[in-house]
């Protein structure tokens, strides 16, 4: 059985009960995970060279996120420890496996505590191998993006992995990402070394469709992630990049297909299709490095002598948190 991974991430504004609601509509629709994302906005790391951003010569060679801002921003999405909880149990109750996304290594036994088994690793953080370590005894299954990362980087990743259930997901850290950047034939490589591989879509859905995803699923993908959102497109920040109840539905009747059904359907509804399909072995493209340089690092954990957040321990770090 494909996985679908419904990705609610802030797209409930910091409002328990639209969560709540997010979930019951993502498990009607035939989602399998359901997943939120532990942010804490004192997490958030204050690094002077994104305050001003640097632009030389017309090119972007830092960008411009004023910490300030930003910090009241993820404030107001925060959700609390209680609600947390709640969130678990309303998943387990409407038949999805409850995830949350670690940003950071000081919440990794939280987030066991609270209930979670399935744990998400974002894209800048398959590199910071300290904190893979500490997730591989705290969790039974472990999803790791692979996006804005270089394949040593992957390849160690895996090795730490290796005794564990674990998935790697695809992902271009392009937001949205076009279609001729999707290069999905990197999930071949990444079959190499995990046992579960899949796709983390981050497409423009008013424009894209589901076309990214299935073209996914039709090339063997394993577990698909979606944003996922029950409110119009423009009342989130990531709502462009977000499907509906009715994309989801769509996806998971696609999912249910057997492999050359997929393929068939693929061929017959969306010719040109496999445009998408790209290099097993692409190279980062400089906007990815560019988004790799702000937000591999954007959050840290407290040191334990300086609860203030005014000295932070990195997640690649091994410093003890």
């Amino acid at each position: 059985m494909k996985q679908i991974i419904a990705e609610f991430c802030q797209n409930h504004n910091g409002n328990m009960d639209l969560l709540a609601r997010m979930v019951e509509a993502a498990a009607k629709a035939g989602a399998t995970h359901g997943k939120m994302q532990t942010i804490l906005a004192d997490t958030l790391a204050y690094r002077p060279q994104f305050e001003e951003g640097l632009v030389v010569d017309g090119v972007i060679k830092s960008i411009k996120r004023p910490y300030a801002a930003e910090y009241q921003r993820l404030k107001g999405l925060e959700v609390s420890q209680e609600d947390t909880l709640k969130f678990v149990d309303l998943c387990c109750q409407n038949g999805l496996v409850p995830m949350t996304t670690c940003f950071v290594r000081a919440h990794a036994y939280g987030i066991a505590q609270a209930g979670f088994k399935s744990i998400k690793v974002a894209s800048y953080d398959c590199s910071s191998f300290p904190m893979l370590r500490e997730l591989v005894p705290l969790f039974d299954e472990i999803v790791v993006s692979t996006g804005a990362t270089f394949e040593d980087e992957v390849l160690h990743a895996a090795s730490i992995l290796k005794n564990k259930p674990f998935a790697f997901l695809h992902c271009v850290t392009l937001y949205p990402t076009p279609l001729d950047h999707m290069n999905l034939l990197r999930m071949q490589w990444l079959r190499s070394m995990a046992p579960t591989v899949g796709f983390s879509d981050h497409s423009l859905v008013g424009r894209d469709g589901l076309l990214a995803s299935k073209a996914a699923l039709a090339l063997g993908a394993d577990i698909i992630e979606r944003h996922f959102t029950i409110l119009d497109p423009s009342e989130s920040r990531d709502g462009p990049v977000s499907i509906t109840p009715q994309h989801l539905a769509k996806l998971a009747s696609f999912a249910a297909l057997d492999s050359q059904e997929r393929l068939q359907r693929m061929d017959a509804e969306h010719p040109g299709w496999k445009a998408v399909c790209g290099q097993q072995r692409p190279r980062l493209s400089d906007q990815e490095i560019l988004n790799r340089d702000y937000y591999r690092g954007r959050f840290a954990s407290p040191r334990a002598e300086s609860r203030n957040g005014n000295y932070m321990i990195f997640n690649w770090e091994d410093t003890p948190v």
